[in-house]
């Protein structure tokens, strides 16, 4: 079959082409078929299902990771009992109100066991934050520096947690050196404290 035979066949008369003719025919028409049914409905299935298949993988990979907060779940809970009681021994080393006048007190008395001179000692204004309060005290103190020194160190181990904050030392004349620093206290609000600060704080918001 050559060029010349494909040129007579007459679309009227498919019944007498041919073999090969005919076998390449019904292959056309199937390539049609295909492009078309690919065109018309398989290309938006495969957009719908490629989609689905990131979702699969999207919910798999949220069942496995429930899956491990699932397994882990325990030692979750162990971990937040730890949490909680270590919180509460910090809570511990705050003091409450009834305590602050004797927190006040034995940072006065840490000085003078010292041997160390009040020149001042003004506690400000308490700064409420969420959970605790801050309370500075301003103090001016004048005495050697080994006693300075151990003065510091006293108010360190003081059970009650109290830092020191923008110390400066100056020398005087007569050898004795004076310090001025921020002695900062730190309280624990009461549930009724913390509710009237979160209050105040939402006004101002």
């Amino acid at each position: 079959m050559n060029i010349s035979d494909l040129n007579n066949l007459d679309l009227k008369t498919v019944a007498d082409w041919p073999m090969p003719a005919k076998f390449g025919l019904l292959g056309a028409l199937f390539v049609v078929i295909v492009l078309a049914g690919w065109w018309f409905d398989w290309r938006g299935n495969l957009a719908i299902l490629s989609a689905d298949q990131a979702k699969e993988q999207q919910l798999r990979q949220t069942f496995l990771t429930k899956k491990a907060q699932a397994v882990n779940l325990d030692a979750y809970t162990k971990q937040l009992a730890d949490i909680k009681q270590s919180f509460g021994a910090l809570l511990k080393q705050l003091p409450n109100r009834q305590e602050m006048d004797a927190l006040i007190t034995d940072i006065n008395q840490a000085g003078l066991g010292r041997g160390l001179q009040f020149d001042l000692f003004k506690p400000g204004a308490e700064q409420n934050t969420e959970f605790y309060a801050v309370l500075p005290i301003q103090i001016r103190v004048t005495g050697g520096y080994h006693d300075l020194g151990a003065f510091a160190s006293d108010v360190a181990k003081l059970p009650r947690i109290v830092t020191l904050d923008d110390i400066s030392i100056t020398p005087n004349k007569d050898g004795s050196l004076t310090m001025d620093a921020t002695a900062q206290t730190y309280r624990y609000l009461d549930d009724d404290a913390s509710a009237s600060g979160k209050k105040a704080k939402g006004k101002k918001s």
